[in-house]
């Protein structure tokens, strides 16, 4: 019995199993920022509001100044922000707010509901602003729909890098945003994530793997989802499946998972986890168990706003020389050197 289920080419987004919803994967060239903290550089051509398309090696997104998602709502799921380059900027509607980048992981649990802005700013303005970053959308189950809106930081200093050496001398680099390898344990996520709980076996990691590196995956439960993508290198071999650059793979982890890779170094990004198998109903933010849990989610944000927005703009960022900061929905506030 093969342990690799399919093979696909990943698109944007990246194809995901449950409990995963959705995963993204921004990785854009941006120039020089402006005095607005935005590209140094022309617009013109620009689908603005809508910019998806790269162009000149970057996009703007939904943003019009500054690249980014502007205020929008969440409902029903979470988001695990991965950055591994660049600044993202955080404001929401019950006042909460971040800058976090380079390492950095912000793991928001959306609830009953909230809005927040995701803001790219640009910077330097001496040099250019490349940006890289993963966003996971990770359901709630039905008996967490509806918690208090929370977040959380895994700063990067506190994120493990786990270090494994084949046979022949060759290693494989793990960075564990969640989960636990080999004895080793990432940060703990927020408290009502599905994540939280051991026994769902979730892992979200980066893995650099040196060329020609052998890496046997940790083995988990029966039934439990696996999800492994090629984003840099030359391609990987698992048993006698060939799973190429820009390539995702589906493994079932109860079996043997040896990963070869190819004559170039590869990073790999991985996403495991029990599925919650509960009934799915989504909407654009939103992320329900029914239509009608849906049409309600859409009637109480028109009512309500989540909290309303308070900031000056629906596409806030903060002062340039503000470093690395969380401030929470309780009014703490964390910084960063």
């Amino acid at each position: 019995m093969s342990a690799v289920k399919n093979i696909y080419p990943l698109g944007f987004p990246w194809k995901t199993q449950d409990p995963f919803l959705f995963c993204v994967y921004h990785a854009d060239a941006y120039p020089k920022g402006n005095e607005q903290m935005g590209p140094a550089a022309s617009l013109e051509g620009r689908n603005l509001g809508q910019d998806f398309t790269i162009k000149d090696g970057w996009r703007m997104y939904h943003g019009r100044e500054v690249p980014g998602f502007p205020a929008h709502p969440h409902r029903g799921f979470e988001t695990v922000t991965i950055v591994r380059k660049g600044i993202v900027d955080h404001s929401d509607s019950l006042g909460a707010a971040a800058r976090f980048g380079h390492g950095d992981v912000q793991w928001l649990t959306s609830g009953k509901g909230l809005q927040h802005a995701e803001m790219f700013p640009l910077l330097n303005q001496e040099a250019e602003n490349p940006l890289e970053l993963f966003q996971l959308w990770l359901n709630l189950p039905k008996k967490s729909k509806f918690v208090e809106p929370h977040f959380k930081m895994l700063w990067g200093e506190t994120i493990p890098k786990i270090t494994l050496t084949d046979a022949n001398g060759k290693s494989t680099i793990i960075e564990l945003t969640a989960g636990t390898i080999n004895g080793t344990k990432a940060p703990d996520p927020t408290p009502n994530s599905w994540a939280a709980e051991s026994e769902n076996e979730v892992l979200i990691a980066v893995i650099k793997m040196e060329a020609n590196a052998i890496w046997e995956m940790p083995k988990a439960s029966l039934g439990t989802t696996r999800s492994l993508y090629v984003y840099e290198g030359e391609g990987i071999k698992i048993e006698d499946f060939d799973i190429g650059l820009n390539k995702g793979t589906d493994l079932d982890p109860a079996l043997p998972n040896i990963v070869q890779n190819g004559n170039a170094p590869a990073s790999l990004f991985l996403l495991q986890g029990r599925p919650i198998n509960e009934p799915v109903a989504q909407h654009g933010p939103f992320v329900m168990n029914t239509q009608e849990e849906i049409v309600e989610a859409f009637s109480e944000f028109r009512r309500t706003q989540f909290g309303g927005w308070s900031w000056s703009s629906n596409a806030p960022v903060h002062d340039r020389n503000r470093g690395r900061f969380a401030k929470h929905i309780n009014g703490e506030v964390e910084k960063k050197v």
